[in-house]
């Protein structure tokens, strides 16, 4: 499978606490910081929820 490098690079101040969750499954913490996984279906829904607040670029 393809790997991604997602960033956080909104705030999860003022989203819902469920958003926040999936963050933060996602290894995300402060703004900034950025994680490389898989790019697995459940990856990329978990990506699609907080669509608004991370950046997303896939790694060759």
């Amino acid at each position: 499978m393809a790997k991604i490098r997602i960033k956080l690079v909104k705030s999860v101040i003022g989203s819902l606490p469920k958003q926040r969750a999936t963050v933060r499954a996602l290894g995300l913490r402060k703004i900034g910081s950025s994680s490389e996984q898989e790019a697995s279906s459940a990856i990329l829904g978990m990506v699609k929820v907080v669509s608004h607040l991370v950046s997303v670029e896939e790694i060759k």
